[in-house]
């Protein structure tokens, strides 16, 4: 089983974020520029908020608010589900869809490391599968 300081290392740890302040118009410029479906809301160093393009879709658009004059604060998600780098993709997979979240931030010692996406862990269990199935045909096979 790989875990999530094992995803990160393979994948990266660039963190993208804004100011509870910034506009949601911000956010979304920045999430469309990243090619990345939320963003983390970072007040100095403490991690505040989340913000989707789905809280994006629900609490600005379907309110008729505007993004250039709303501010992050105000549609951010603030209780936001994290995990440590030693937790077990498997177990992200399992909070990720009993949450219905598709983004998780990784947290080491109240310190921001990362960010994971359900894309991740699905390429990231795919992989495990491919390998253990290639091992298991190996051993059939008795190379």
């Amino acid at each position: 089983m790989m875990t999530v300081q094992q995803v990160l290392d393979r994948k990266g740890r660039d963190i993208w974020s804004i100011a509870p302040d910034d506009s949601v118009f911000d956010a979304i410029n920045l999430m469309a520029e990243k090619g990345i479906g939320a963003t983390l809301v970072v007040e100095g160093d403490q991690l505040v908020g989340i913000l989707s393009e789905r809280d994006y879709a629900r609490k600005v658009i379907l309110r008729g608010k505007s993004s250039r004059t709303t501010k992050a604060r105000e549609i951010m998600t603030e209780k936001v589900l994290y995990v440590s780098p030693h937790r077990y993709v498997e177990e992200c997979m399992a909070l990720m869809t009993d949450k219905r979240i598709r983004h998780l931030p990784v947290m080491d010692n109240g310190k921001l490391v990362g960010m994971l996406s359900i894309g991740d862990i699905v390429k990231t269990i795919l992989a495990d599968q491919k390998f253990i199935i290639e091992q298991l045909e190996n051993y059939i096979k008795g190379y």
